[in-house]
């Protein structure tokens, strides 16, 4: 079944471009030149991928995404931005909205392609059912889904994927460098350091106090590690 990506793109020759090389790869497009209805209709289609410039009429790229990532239905597609604005601050700024990448104009329609298809890879949902759960946390990895205390928390999908694959490993010390290729693989946009941005997110969602952790802890020096409670 082809996958819909939603296009938020407000030059009509940088859209016609991206849409006829998404459509040529086999993906549908739904093409925007404002932001002002990608959410709800969203709701009512929702996408595998959005793929968002920054400065658009109706509301920029970065409102958006902030209205995505808070709105539980939405939260865990990806997100691509695909922009104009190349500075590390606009950047950091991205992965601190919840982008999954983030792709500067000009770009090339083969790297373009590979990376929006890098992205779906990484969010690809297994075919079984596989759970963990331990103390009042499930960790649902076939619905992407995180519940403490029995309540649906909001994650992206980036951060659950980091909390899914620490949660499967536990015990293990993970250096920053072994996270960002096991979740984000080729993503260019992140660094090391963006790993503890991601960290500390999901240990204001598990943890009773963020600030002394009981489950992901830090290794001073050497990384992260997962440790589940010593009952399971």
């Amino acid at each position: 079944m082809s996958q819909t990506i939603f296009l938020l793109e407000d030059d009509l020759d940088i859209q016609r471009l991206v849409q006829y090389h998404l459509e040529a790869a086999g993906f549908i497009v739904r093409a925007f030149n404002a932001a002002t209805n990608v959410a709800s209709d969203a709701e009512r289609q929702p996408p595998a991928l959005f793929l968002l410039d920054i400065m658009v009429p109706g509301g920029d790229g970065l409102d958006l995404c902030r209205r995505l990532r808070s709105n539980p239905a939405l939260s865990t597609i990806p997100i691509i931005f695909l922009t104009a604005r190349a500075s590390e601050n606009d950047r950091v700024l991205g992965l601190e909205l919840g982008a999954d990448d983030y792709i500067t104009k000009p770009f090339g329609t083969r790297e373009l392609l590979a990376r929006v298809k890098a992205v779906l890879r990484r969010f690809e949902r297994p075919t079984a059912p596989s759970i963990v759960s331990f103390d009042n946390i499930e960790i649902d990895q076939a619905a992407m889904q995180l519940k403490v205390g029995g309540h649906l928390q909001t994650t992206t999908a980036t951060e659950f994927r980091l909390l899914d694959y620490l949660a499967r490993h536990p015990g293990r010390v993970f250096t920053r460098d072994q996270l960002l290729d096991a979740v984000w693989g080729d993503a260019r946009f992140v660094t090391p350091r963006s790993v503890d941005v991601y960290v500390r997110r999901i240990r204001e969602k598990i943890e009773a106090d963020p600030e002394n952790p009981r489950y992901l802890k830090t290794m001073r020096g050497a990384g992260y590690r997962f440790e589940m409670p010593k009952t399971v």
